[in-house]
């Protein structure tokens, strides 16, 4: 199955931002690691990925405004798992649910206009709505996959502001011109979205921990600036509820996708108890 997107069709931050209004702002993750198959009492190979997956999705497709299967969880096991994540993306497509496939892929050249064409052309089972992208080698090397996205009309969400530790070395850091890492992100990203038709929101968001404080603040970032969506991790397991939610994205709440994985997944494998626990998150962060 292909996803065909016409110039006529909105682009994809355009239908994350009616999702969100629709189903509220919260991504579920979709990360089969062994521990999960586990406590569901499914085993540890691409089998019990792809029950574990499948069920979520049914307990909770058309429900939520994205799924983000992880794709490291799919690709320990192989081609097999691959193929189970192929599954799951047309999976996704066929509830209605936007898929982003959190690969975290960047590259140059050639190699970089590879990835744009697993993740983001219209002929690829790998191909979601939207893929996480890390923009380390310079946000111009991820030119291939922004223009793919933009002609097929899915998005990508590029890291900026991570919540692990290690990540300030490199994103806080500041060049020349005194901007941050971070802040170059944003920046570029804004002049991106800036050439592309959107109602609300661009094709290019911006991976931002919902737990990192006032790092925005301190660095200098201009949120509002992008125009595009934020993808928070860290909602629910990693401690951050409404308030930070609050704090970290002042002046731009309404394109926040909190994204949530083991608050929800571990109430399964009842389904009856993922579609609670994903109520309860959502509801946390009214």
């Amino acid at each position: 199955m292909t996803h065909t997107t016409t110039s006529a069709s909105p682009g994809f931050g355009d239908r994350l931002y009616a999702a969100m209004r629709e189903h509220g702002p919260v991504c579920v993750g979709i990360d089969p690691h062994a521990s999960l198959l586990t406590s569901w009492g499914l085993t540890d190979d691409a089998n019990g990925v792809r029950e574990f997956s499948l069920r979520v999705i049914d307990a909770l497709g058309g429900r939520v405004a994205a799924f983000k299967p992880q794709s490291a969880f799919f690709e320990r096991h192989g081609s097999r798992g691959v193929a189970v994540l192929e599954e799951v993306i047309a999976a996704c497509r066929e509830v209605g649910s936007l898929s982003i496939v959190d690969a975290k892929r960047g590259d140059i050249g050639s190699t970089m206009d590879g990835y744009a064409q697993a993740y983001l052309s219209d002929s690829s089972p790998l191909a979601g709505d939207a893929v996480t992208l890390s923009p380390y080698l310079g946000v111009g090397s991820l030119a291939p996959a922004l223009e793919l996205a933009r002609r097929t009309g899915r998005g990508v969400f590029v890291l900026a502001l991570t919540s692990n530790p290690e990540g300030a070395s490199v994103q806080h850091a500041r060049g020349a011109s005194g901007a941050s890492v971070a802040g170059d992100v944003v920046s570029q990203l804004a002049e991106f979205n800036a050439c592309c038709d959107k109602l609300h929101l661009g094709p290019a968001g911006i991976v931002v921990g919902a737990t990192v404080g006032d790092a925005i603040e301190r660095l200098g970032l201009d949120l509002p600036a992008l125009r595009g969506a934020f993808l928070a991790p860290g909602v629910g397991a990693q401690g951050a509820g409404a308030a930070q939610v609050r704090q970290v994205f002042a002046g731009v709440e309404d394109a926040v996708l909190a994204s949530s994985s083991r608050a929800i997944l571990s109430a399964g494998p009842s389904m009856s108890a993922l579609r609670q626990a994903y109520l309860a998150t959502a509801e946390s962060l009214q």
